[in-house]
């Protein structure tokens, strides 16, 4: 049975009929599962429109009452997990386990946000002058759009709406027409947890959404995850037409393995890092640097990994990793695999001729390994965005730092060593956003932010945490003078918050 997935505009299924509509595919096994409604700019205006109007309600309702809604969501979430990793896997392909963790992720975010009432204080300056106070406030922007990517159905829109929702913030939330049923569960559980309509609206689609989104005089903020291409014309559109915009783009992530380090711990951290979610992260890591002379062991290791994992329908038990999302992409990524032998690389195992356990019109590619990869190649340029990891040779440590801070991408990086001064060192010298030593994919938790440098994110601030807060809020200095003292009058009630 097809299924029709449409717009969620002020607390409840759009009832139109689109003008377009998208097919949305099961990866593992090629088939059309659902028909995704394409917005309009009619839709566009009717979700800006619902989440205008809410808003002037929703920014006047008490922390208290915001974080009840919150709470009640977490509880929720917490209870239809098992669902929404579910849904992950259907339209994504990635396998159960890890549709988990992108969602027990998420709920870290939503745990940040609960607690933001605790974190919206200002300053307050007493007699700054005489009897006149001066004071800090801060105050939600109004509408603002989510556009997030297919990669991460259910967590990246879960790192903006919970934060941009507890700011007093309405939200239009545009998530990838690939899988889109995700953000539709996510609106539901909202709606059950008391958040009233118009508060979050999902609006599906494509440019036309995004464009809509980006021009529109009532959208005050875009939160934005994808490409680096697109992020910066996210940016460059959004700014110019008057909006805050925070984007985070591509990535091309260097895990680099010193010749000290523990070549098992890099062997299997190299391989979970490469060809988890068949590597269709941004933090996935694409780039092995082996600073030789451990270039060829490191290599072997790897490849004997390789040759045990599972590729097949992520619903299956015991299977490791799934399809790429679409055939599109999938044929994409396999036509490096050609490139990169044209270029000169070795390419030391062949994903095409992994075996696969689930239906052979699925969308698959094995993982796949190149050896002696060069900066110039494609195979090191481009974000390939599947499961394709490309070991590149170094010198010396100087010649590995050097290589990762002329790439144009900073997003994600890694170092393995037992040297706890090489580890510091590259720590401080090194021109990334993240940093991981020892792990491999470096994704800070809740209460920190997710964001790289350079080509990597368009803005200036980082995804929830802390700059979630600073994105979702701008800040008012009030000057005060009272010159007589109010009187409430006697009340023996015990006050309330509401």
């Amino acid at each position: 049975m097809v299924a029709r997935i449409s717009h969620w505009i002020d607390g409840k299924p759009w009832a139109g009929v689109a003008e377009r509509t998208g097919d949305v595919f099961d990866p593992a096994t090629g088939e059309v599962t659902g028909q995704v409604d394409f917005a309009a700019p009619s839709e566009v205006d009717e979700a800006v429109a619902a989440a205008t109007e809410a808003f002037q309600t929703w920014r006047n309702t008490s922390l208290a009452a915001r974080s009840r809604v919150l709470f009640a969501f977490r509880e929720l979430l917490n209870e239809h997990k098992a669902d929404l990793a579910a849904i992950v896997t259907a339209e994504h392909g990635k396998v159960l386990d890890d549709a988990a963790g992108e969602v027990g992720r998420a709920i870290e975010n939503v745990d940040f946000a609960c607690g933001i009432p605790a974190l919206l204080k200002g300053g307050f300056s007493e007699n700054a002058s005489s009897r006149v106070d001066v004071y800090s406030i801060r105050q939600p922007l109004g509408v603002v759009g989510v556009i997030s990517p297919f990669n991460f159905p259910a967590m990246v829109p879960l790192w903006f709406v919970p934060n941009a929702i507890a700011c007093g913030n309405t939200v239009v939330l545009k998530p990838s027409e690939k899988d889109p049923s995700a953000a539709n569960f996510i609106a539901d559980l909202w709606a059950r947890a008391g958040l009233p309509d118009g508060v979050l609206n999902v609006l599906h689609g494509d440019k036309v959404a995004v464009d809509g989104l980006l021009t529109h005089p009532g959208v005050r903020g875009v939160s934005f995850v994808g490409s680096t291409p697109i992020a910066r014309y996210v940016y460059e559109t959004g700014t110019r037409n008057g909006k805050r915009v925070q984007a985070l783009g591509g990535a091309k992530n260097h895990m680099v393995v010193l010749p000290d380090a523990d070549l098992d711990l890099a062997a299997d951290a190299a391989v979970s890092a490469g060809f988890g979610s068949a590597g269709e992260r941004c933090m996935a890591i694409s780039v092995v640097v082996a600073v030789d002379p451990i270039g060829d062991e490191l290599v072997g290791r790897i490849s004997e990994r390789m040759a045990k994992l599972k590729v097949g329908d992520g619903r299956r038990p015991g299977c490791e990793m799934g399809p790429l999302v679409t055939a599109a992409h999938r044929d994409k990524v396999a036509s490096y695999l050609d490139t990169g032998v044209g270029e000169g690389a070795t390419l030391a195992v062949d994903g095409r001729g992994h075996e696969v356990d689930g239906a052979s019109t699925g969308f698959w590619l094995g993982p796949t390994l190149f050896d002696h990869v060069r900066q110039d190649m494609s195979l090191y340029r481009d974000e390939i965005f599947g499961p394709v990891l490309s070991v590149v040779r170094a010198d010396t440590y100087e010649h590995a730092v050097d290589m990762i801070n002329g790439n144009p991408y900073g997003n994600g990086t890694a170092i393995f060593t037992n040297d706890g001064g090489a580890a510091r060192r590259f720590q401080n010298e090194i021109e990334v956003g993240m940093v991981g030593v020892n792990v491999p994919i470096p994704v800070p938790v809740g209460y920190y932010s997710f964001g790289g440098w350079k080509d990597s994110l368009f803005g200036d601030t980082h995804a929830y945490g802390p700059d979630g807060l600073h994105f979702f809020t701008r800040t008012k200095v009030v000057t005060s003078r009272w010159l007589d003292p109010s009187h409430g009058g006697v009340n023996l009630g015990f006050p309330r918050n509401d």
